[in-house]
């Protein structure tokens, strides 16, 4: 049964932490509006050798996505650490998995966005939002970054692009938000909340 109100997606993978909170804040960006909801969701590792196989559900944190959660979203935010200035391999297989969505058009014409944290400054921030975008314009989505209405893009010596949140971790990835970074992925969230609100609205006139 779906919920009475419609809901943001955020899902996200996470090793060390650092992705995760950025997802929290992101959900709270979200819940700061009136009439919509977040719901968090990660991916499961994916191990090199075949016969491992992990639990159905994660010891701590949010609990691992399903293809309905895309698929009655009013909107998406996908939330990865860098790989060589790419998603991590985790959140590209649960993607990749995606293609019943894709001929059905499931996710056409909704909002989506993405953040990333790397332990550098210059980590492959930019490049690894890229690459989540891209399935995301495969999907049919509306992308929405952040604008420089966001004064923290122009002045934030950490994290922050135009094309969604990021973090500087550091190098033992346990560096915490910086205020900046914490108000943008917050700022994120909001905005996706209220396309997402609009969005809803435009396709039921639509109807």
């Amino acid at each position: 049964m779906r919920d009475t109100l419609p809901y943001v997606l955020i899902l996200y993978y996470s090793r060390h932490g650092a992705t995760r909170s950025m997802a929290e804040q992101l959900a709270a960006g979200v819940e700061s509006c009136t009439g919509i909801e977040a719901r968090l969701r990660t991916v499961p590792p994916v191990s090199p050798t075949c016969e491992a196989v992990d639990p159905d559900i994660p010891a701590e944190g949010a609990v691992y996505a399903e293809l309905d959660d895309l698929r009655h979203c009013a909107g998406l935010a996908l939330g990865s650490p860098t790989r060589f200035g790419n998603m991590a391999a985790p959140l590209k297989y649960f993607i990749d998995a995606t293609s019943a969505l894709w001929l059905n058009g499931a996710l056409v014409d909704k909002p989506a966005t993405a953040f990333t944290s790397t332990s550098s400054l210059h980590g492959g921030q930019e490049t690894t939002l890229v690459s989540m975008l891209l399935p995301l314009l495969h999907h049919g989505m509306v992308y929405a970054g952040l604008p420089y209405s966001e004064t923290d893009l122009m002045t934030t010596a950490a994290g922050g692009t135009p094309y969604g949140a990021s973090h500087v971790a550091g190098q033992r990835s346990d560096r915490p938000l910086a205020d900046s970074e914490s108000r943008l992925v917050h700022a994120q969230g909001k905005r996706l909340a209220h396309l997402a609100l609009a969005l809803v609205r435009m396709r039921a006139e639509a109807r």
